[in-house]
């Protein structure tokens, strides 16, 4: 009798060893299916929730001219806020921090809205111009060409085409206008944190 509850016990603790160790596989296997199936857009927006509240110092790589604003300014960007749909990357300029950029996600793709404002939070007369990608782009690269609504609001930026590109460890974003020698783009490094304590408005 006791080796047959032996065997009995033997046989079910093997049982729920088996059973467990089949669970563990269908949650693995579950967890990468799903990690195959995430769109694109959503995998480039999720690599900014690790950097929230941080900020980077950037530099001018393409489109710099003495007096226009930009060349020989500090440039910092701030990750201030990300939740599943909508980052919001405040782009500093010196003492000018009226320049927010602002990645939101919908229907698998992702739209970049330029949000500008003066120093008493309201909106400026010229913001949330930019545009919706046409498709769900890639990890490090998400390209945005200029929207109806720009178009209507900036007559000249409706040839604007916006680019951000995302790696991990740098971030730029660029614009270029077609049909023109247009080219701005400016690089942050992302591995080297620095201080500050701005704020947009």
């Amino acid at each position: 009798m006791d080796n047959f509850r032996n065997s009995v016990c033997f046989n079910f603790n093997y049982f729920m060893m088996f059973n467990r160790s089949i669970l563990v596989l269908f949650f693995f296997i579950g967890n990468y299916l799903f990690a195959q199936n995430k769109p694109q857009s959503k995998i480039f927006l999720e690599q900014f929730k690790p950097l929230i509240g941080q900020y980077f110092e950037g530099e001018i790589v393409s489109g710099g001219k003495e007096g226009d604003g930009f060349v020989g300014k500090r440039l910092l960007m701030e990750v201030m806020s990300y939740d599943d749909r909508e980052v919001k990357i405040p782009f500093y300029v010196g003492d000018d921090k009226s320049r927010t950029w602002v990645l939101s996600y919908s229907n698998n793709v992702l739209t970049l809205k330029h949000d500008h404002r003066h120093k008493d939070g309201s909106a400026d007369e010229v913001t949330f111009y930019g545009g919706t990608a046409t498709n769900e782009g890639s990890d490090v690269i998400q390209v945005f060409p200029a929207d109806n609504e720009t178009c209507q609001m900036i007559d000249y930026a409706c040839q604007n085409v916006w680019w951000i590109t995302m790696d991990g460890t740098t971030y730029t974003y660029n614009l270029r206008r077609i049909g023109t020698d247009r080219l701005f783009t400016v690089k942050f490094d992302l591995s080297k944190p620095v201080k500050s304590d701005y704020k947009p408005w």
